[in-house]
């Protein structure tokens, strides 16, 4: 079968692969769609050849899990993996598998396991959000766009930080109560503060400008390094507030807690009733893999690149 694998040039190319091999535990999914996160690129760039990267896929199940657990053969799904999802074939385990309702294609479904999980686990982290004022970084991003809705779901005042006015709009249709045009310096995020919950998404600088911004108690969920992996954290903050704490998420570290299905499961269900969209900006045929990575590294679009296998 074919999968998305790095050549010597660390590009995404399409090459031949042995099928999967399913553990008992495991279900078999024919590929439809695959959404693409700016993670897998980076990782990809900086892995040998042969590497295979891949987290969020959408298909039909063709072969059910031998312990019976999970979905069955003929029954739309969606879920993720580690490593490797971008293939024609995948082996899953069925606790990370959640079926697509009707009503919801492959691609809106392949954009929410790693960006609205990670939404979903992040906005956790303070409790109650609630009339609390939320900023979210990177509010146009995969992960952004739907932190910035599932906020306002829950009754917070949303903050988008932007980069510039272009993003405004796109902001304020996803959710947005105020929107923070920050250009290069997203310390200007502060004058909509201070923040109970604030989801960093960038890092470096981004992450050092919002620490200061945090209210008493509030959390600073950190989940991104695309601005870099160095922050000056100034923790008099802390001191003179008082509580306060930062967070660093890991989607998959989350996921031994609760099983990727179960979240999939309650975001399908606000996308039947209408309460939660995902903003594809890119989709195209897989073969185009290269071309999409690349754009995506560059930031040219906002919202999901979805790729179809079939």
């Amino acid at each position: 079968m074919k999968a998305i694998r790095t050549d010597k040039d660390k590009r995404l190319v399409l090459a031949e692969v042995d099928p999967p091999k399913p553990q008992r535990g495991d279900v078999v999914v024919g590929v439809h769609a695959i959404s693409v996160n700016r993670g897998e690129i980076r990782r990809s760039l900086a892995a040998p050849e042969g590497f295979r990267p891949g987290w969020d896929v959408a298909g039909v199940v063709e072969a059910a899990a031998a312990s019976g657990a999970g979905p069955k053969v003929g029954q739309r799904v969606v879920g993720m993996l580690p490593v490797a999802a971008w293939a024609e074939q995948v082996a899953m385990p069925a606790e990370n598998l959640a079926v697509i309702p009707d009503g919801i294609g492959f691609s809106d479904a392949s954009c929410l396991p790693i960006a609205g999980l990670t939404a979903l686990h992040a906005l956790s982290k303070r409790g109650s959000i609630v009339g609390r004022r939320v900023l979210i970084t990177g509010a146009t991003g995969g992960v952004g766009h739907f932190a910035t809705q599932l906020a306002s779901l829950q009754g917070a005042h949303v903050v988008a930080a932007v980069r510039d006015d272009k993003q405004a709009a796109f902001a304020r249709d996803h959710g947005a109560h105020t929107v923070a045009v920050v250009g290069s310096d997203p310390a200007k995020a502060s004058a909509h503060g201070p923040y109970d919950l604030i989801l960093e998404s960038v890092g470096g600088a981004s992450l050092t400008a919002a620490v200061p911004m945090l209210a008493v108690n509030g959390v600073c969920v950190t989940f991104g390094i695309s601005g870099g992996t160095d922050a000056k954290i100034d923790l008099s903050p802390f001191y003179i507030k008082g509580g306060g704490s930062i967070y660093g998420l890991a989607v998959f570290h989350e996921l031994i807690a609760e099983p990727a299905g179960i979240g999939l499961t309650r975001l399908l269900s606000l996308m039947v009733d209408k309460r939660l969209k995902t903003h594809i900006a890119v989709e195209k045929p897989w073969t185009a893999i290269d071309e999409v990575a690349q754009d995506l590294q560059a930031r040219r679009y906002s919202g999901k690149a979805v790729l179809h296998v079939k």
